[in-house]
């Protein structure tokens, strides 16, 4: 059983700080659980309802073959370690990976994410990078929480797929992935047409926060900017939105 103390600690995951502080994060959910347990991922501990148990008593046999401290909670207490309105009854706790690993420099398409604050866009982000085979993705130290619920759940699973994650000085990193022969192209209103962007070779394509646009730091070291053409009359796209689009025409 989850001492009183235990049951704090792991609640405190559901903050920034103590994340960061613990380098663990919780994830909630059946599937997101069984993403966790299928990556790469250290899993501590995996904490289910009675009832949980009892509805899905073929995955939770299968869970608890895994050797994993397995603990069955009071839903009272699992209500701790839960941000959702309905949570499902079974959560987990993973240690964060490493955010500052080296690349290799090996990916032909690499996704950098500058300053998206909104958890919900950077998770679908991340989603959509999975779905469109993205292996590498960089943050600026200023985007929502990697490893926050919102962010997770976001991604449905997609987190637990993509291999290479850092996070820190984009400026500074960008700056290694040119000297390593990698085009930098930023999405940017004032773009040209992505439809007619044809280059080869290895690139980096950069999504800014979509209030404020790309930094002058950043675009002072893009080889080429790029934009969706626009028919309506739409201010502008949702960033999410917009990464989905240019990534199809980038990977075809």
């Amino acid at each position: 059983m989850l001492t009183k103390n235990e049951l704090k600690y792991y609640s405190g995951l559901l903050k920034n700080k103590y994340r960061t502080k613990e380098n663990k994060f919780l994830v909630e959910g059946k599937k997101l659980v069984d993403e966790g347990l299928s990556s790469k991922l250290v899993c501590e501990v995996i904490c289910a309802t009675e009832q949980f148990q009892k509805a899905n008593a073929p995955q939770v046999k299968q869970i608890r073959s895994k050797n994993i401290r397995y603990e069955i909670i009071k839903n009272s207490e699992f209500v701790r370690l839960s941000d959702t309105k309905s949570p499902q009854g079974i959560c987990a706790v993973f240690n964060i990976p490493s955010l500052t690993q080296a690349s290799m420099y090996n990916e032909n398409l690499v996704v950098a994410l500058d300053d998206i604050s909104d958890p919900g866009n950077v998770g679908t982000i991340i989603r959509t990078c999975d779905w469109f085979g993205i292996r590498e993705l960089l943050f600026s130290s200023s985007c929502a929480d990697l490893f926050s619920p919102k962010v997770i759940r976001s991604t449905m699973g997609s987190i637990f797929h993509i291999p290479a994650l850092f996070e820190g000085q984009l400026q500074e990193k960008l700056a290694e992935y040119k000297s390593a022969g990698y085009k930098l192209i930023i999405a940017d209103l004032k773009g040209n047409d992505i439809f007619h962007y044809n280059e080869s070779g290895k690139k980096v394509i950069i999504f800014s926060n979509e209030a404020h646009g790309p930094s002058k730091e950043i675009l002072d070291i893009t080889d080429s900017s790029v934009t969706i053409p626009k028919i309506g009359t739409a201010e502008s796209l949702n960033v999410a939105s917009a990464a989905a689009i240019i990534l199809a025409h980038l990977t075809r």
